[in-house]
């Protein structure tokens, strides 16, 4: 007989604590061995494998990317006006709809045409600390590696390769926790992407390129097409959400092989491993922690009824360490045989991430060229990581160095 979740005897797990997110993530995996679901602040987290995909493919579960000025105490009506459906948040045929008409312009084959002009970034980023052997990894490479990419996804001039970093780091200052003093930042970012974005699909529609943004345009099935306003979403999806993942993932990616210098060296020399390294890299530490639903209806999973409104995390971090799916999950190993399971780093259901395909080509791209090119790496000086509550988590600062001349 089911039984409501507010019966239960669960585990609390605060969401919204800041401190060393390491701790954190090795509290919640203790937590996991005894409870499949704990509660939360603000409703419960699914932490066992089978639990986050349950939620996340469940369409009962909406996303709740646009309760995130709410949760955080927003009141401010001219920054809540500007909710609007997009591809993060959209459900149901809405949803469905923007994913078909976009679904050929994010396939793989779209981002391996951009690989070549991948390695020619990497190699341009790192080519100055050869010569010396040493370098701020994030500073220097990760930070500005997802631009220029994206940039000539969309066929956007190189000049513009600095606005475009700052308006993907301030949009997203609204997951960080900081939201209500942000607002004013995240709002000026807001708007002058919109603008810029405009006028790069005026731009397009009066001459196409060979870019994404061309090929969104020209997307249609059955005589259906984005309208003005749905490009301008798609691409501001595209520049935000493409940006501090990548980086954040690649500092992350930097910082575990930092401490397994023998899989660094492995994969020096096999650079072929560099697909695998990438999937047990964001298996082992992913730049996204989690990711918040919540019920649109009662629910009932696993003889438990969670009511309509509650909201509930998913702790994908937790969920890719979970011993029933990846064996011995504290071990890193980019020699790791695939288990027909993949990591829940880019979540699962239809709100799998569009991009998917993109950040693999990027980072596959640079640990095929990295270790061969900064061999023996080793920390220079601390490594200093972002705030535990930043939703697009990774080092702030990693000091590095290793053998010149490569």
């Amino acid at each position: 007989m089911a039984v409501l979740a507010s019966e239960l005897d669960m585990p609390l797990v605060p969401l919204f604590v800041d401190g060393d997110r390491q701790i954190r993530r090795s509290a919640m995996r203790e937590i996991a061995s005894a409870a499949s679901i704990a509660r939360t602040d603000i409703g419960y987290s699914a932490l066992h494998y089978d639990t986050v995909t349950k939620v996340l493919r469940d369409k009962r579960w909406h996303s709740a990317v646009g309760f995130a000025a709410q949760l955080a105490g927003v009141t401010d009506e001219k920054f809540l006006a500007r909710r609007r459906v997009s591809i993060l948040n959209a459900e149901g045929e809405t949803h469905v709809r923007l994913r078909r008409l976009v679904a050929q312009a994010f396939s793989p084959r779209s981002a391996d045409r951009l690989r070549p002009f991948m390695r020619e970034v990497i190699n341009g980023l790192i080519e100055p600390s050869t010569k010396s052997g040493s370098t701020e990894f994030v500073r220097d490479v990760c930070e500005p590696y997802p631009i220029p990419i994206i940039c000539e996804l969309l066929g956007a001039p190189k000049a513009d390769w600095q606005k475009f970093s700052v308006w993907a780091t301030d949009v997203l200052r609204i997951f960080n926790g900081t939201l209500l003093e942000d607002l004013p930042v995240i709002m000026k970012a807001q708007d002058e992407l919109g603008e810029y974005v405009r006028g790069l699909i005026a731009e397009r529609r009066s001459a196409p390129q060979d870019d994404l943004l061309t090929d969104m345009i020209a997307a249609e099935e059955e005589g259906d097409r984005l309208s003005t306003e749905e490009l301008e979403m798609m691409v501001e999806a595209v520049i935000v959400g493409g940006t501090d993942t990548t980086r954040n993932q690649l500092g992350l990616c930097l910082a575990v092989f930092l401490d397994h210098p023998e899989q660094w060296e492995l994969l020096a020399r096999q650079p072929e491993l560099a697909p695998r390294a990438v999937e047990e890299c964001m298996r082992f530490w992913g730049a996204v922690n989690g990711t918040i639903r919540y019920a649109t209806e009662d629910i009932e999973m696993d003889g438990v009824i969670f009511p309509k409104g509650t909201f509930m995390s998913t702790s994908l971090a937790t969920a890719n360490f979970d011993s029933s799916v990846f064996p011995d999950p504290e071990r890193f190993d980019i020699t790791r045989e695939p288990v027909g399971s993949p990591h829940m780093s880019f979540g699962s259901g239809i709100h799998y991430c569009l991009g998917a395909s993109l950040a693999r080509a990027e980072l596959q791209e640079a640990l095929a060229i990295l270790p061969r090119r900064m061999p023996n790496i080793v920390r220079s000086g601390e490594t200093v990581m972002k705030p535990a509550t930043t939703a697009i988590f990774g080092p702030a600062s990693m000091p590095i160095s290793f053998d010149a001349g490569h």
